[in-house]
């Protein structure tokens, strides 16, 4: 083998010959040299890359603050949905509250024959049905389920108007009904003396009678035919003993002659309500009552408005 060297300056080359041996071991030391410096590369890369790999505690330690990132985060989502369950459950209480005063005021309506019961049991849900949807089910979302209950308030908002006025109206209409002069001021007994000019039971002379006088049993009930205030409750001149029940817009009736006095003045009472037990008291020849009724002061025909119940 031949080794040829060539000098920097005039290009000389000087020739170095050497054996097959030599030569071999020079160039496995080359080789040898190469492969070593690769391998101390790779030996340095890997130890970098290792020295740049976390712990087993530092990925202990990193899982487990994500872990409590979750949780706060999972916490506050409960805390949310809590407060809007809780938020949805008040409403829902007070919307309870509000049908249950609204079914009260309903059953007051049947009571009261303003609607039919065979129509309406405020006592029982309203009757619904229908064919099951072959679609899948859903369950309501909260805004969903917050906007129907924001509809259903105003609805019962609007229902709630409406029955008020209602009830307004029907209590005006029982007021009006129980103010309503008309009917008999008995239970039991017969027409013994009309309203007007007629032969006095004493003198026998033609003089007036301001009211008609209905004969019965004595001791029957004597009912006041409205309801009222008793503005007299005792004895009175001519009368015996005297009921007098205040109906308001003028309208006043008497009851007289009567055994016993069941009211007191200043008593509210209500129409058909026992005042009086029949007797014969005062200017009278047997058991009945004197009936009177006068508006604004001046005396009318009783048979007139005990005709009225008839009507």
């Amino acid at each position: 083998m031949n080794i040829i060297f060539v000098g920097k300056h005039h290009g000389k080359s000087r020739v170095v010959s050497l054996n097959w041996a030599v030569g071999l071991g020079l160039l496995v030391a080359a080789l040898a040299l190469v492969v070593g410096s690769g391998w101390a590369g790779y030996q340095a890369a890997l130890q970098q890359v290792k020295a740049a790999e976390p712990t087993p505690s530092e990925l202990v330690s990193y899982w487990q603050s994500r872990l409590e990132e979750q949780k706060a985060e999972l916490a506050s989502v409960e805390l949310e949905a809590q407060q809007e369950i809780d938020a949805l459950t008040l409403r829902l209480g007070e919307m309870q509250g509000r049908m249950l005063r609204l079914d009260a005021l309903g059953q007051r309506f049947v009571e009261t024959g303003i609607v039919a019961s065979e129509e309406f049991n405020f006592e029982e849900p309203a009757a619904m049905g229908g064919p099951e949807n072959a679609s899948e089910p859903e369950s309501f979302t909260a805004p969903a389920l917050s906007a129907m209950i924001e509809r259903m308030e105003a609805q019962l908002a609007d229902r709630e108007q409406q029955l008020r006025l209602l009830d307004e109206l029907a209590s005006q209409k029982k007021l009006e009904e129980e103010m309503y002069v008309e009917g008999r001021p008995i239970t039991w007994g017969w027409l013994s003396s009309k309203y007007g000019y007629r032969s006095d039971p004493f003198t026998g002379k033609r003089t007036w009678h301001d009211g008609v006088d209905l004969a019965g049993k004595e001791g029957s009930d004597i009912i006041s035919v409205a309801g009222g205030v008793v503005t007299w409750a005792g004895e009175r001149y001519g009368y015996g003993n005297l009921v007098e029940i205040d109906h308001g817009d003028g309208l006043v009736t008497r009851y007289g002659h009567c055994k016993t006095v069941k009211v007191k003045v200043g008593d509210i009472v209500q129409k058909g309500q026992v005042v009086a037990l029949m007797g014969s008291t005062g200017r009278s020849t047997g058991p009945h009552v004197h009936f009177e009724v006068k508006k604004d002061g001046r005396s009318k025909d009783p048979v007139k408005y005990i005709a009225r119940s008839s009507r």
